[in-house]
């Protein structure tokens, strides 16, 4: 996984990580969830990719978003 930039400062995402069609988020407190094209659509999980990338607004953009349509919860 990589580190998420944070250019906010403020946000709740640790790191990050991509496959093809999911990517997977660690935040702060040490949970890590999976998003993929199923659970939260393909349009949100690109949107995601290009967020975290930019290392700002990606904590945002899952609250508002897809808080809940995780694929999986990993830890």
């Amino acid at each position: 996984m990589e580190m998420y930039r944070n250019l906010g400062g403020i946000s709740g995402v640790a790191a990050y990580g991509f496959e093809r069609d999911s990517i997977t988020i660690q935040f702060n407190d040490g949970a890590i969830y999976l998003y993929n094209y199923v659970s939260a659509g393909r349009s949100n999980i690109e949107t995601m990719k290009t967020l975290a990338a930019a290392g700002q607004g990606l904590n945002s953009f899952i609250m508002k978003h897809v808080r809940k349509s995780y694929a999986a919860k990993l830890r």
